[in-house]
């Protein structure tokens, strides 16, 4: 994700702690997905947010088998499902979403599994 879009997302929500150490949260190495999924997680964000969870932190927020990953640490137990939920959600809903620009997409079928809209999928 490009630097602009990463630091909105660090400045906003204070779940995020690039500046921890590796061995606390590989946020570090800032989102490790595509631009075209930027509304998906602040939108995820914002409804995390909403639930004004005391213990909250986020470990790693990337691409893996052509979906997000949104990896968490320890959570409030009473909001825990909720939290788990609204993860799942953007997590699911990623794999309908292009990584690369954000308009609609799908996963390929064969090789590096990606989700792309066809005209990012070209070469």
């Amino acid at each position: 994700m490009n630097k602009e879009h990463s630091e909105y997302l660090f400045k906003s929500f204070s779940f995020f702690h690039p500046e921890a150490p590796l061995t606390e949260s590989l946020m570090a190495f800032g989102f490790e997905c595509g631009d075209g999924w930027f509304e998906l997680i602040k939108e995820l964000c914002e409804k995390l947010k909403t639930l004004n969870l005391k213990v909250f932190l986020v470990l790693q927020v990337k691409e893996k088998f052509g979906g997000l990953r949104f990896d968490i640490g320890p959570i409030e137990t009473e909001k825990a499902d909720e939290a788990f939920r609204l993860i799942e959600e953007a997590e699911v809903k990623s794999l309908t979403v292009c990584e690369e620009c954000g308009k609609p997409g799908k996963p390929n079928k064969t090789g590096w599994i990606k989700t792309l809209c066809d005209d990012c999928r070209k070469p």
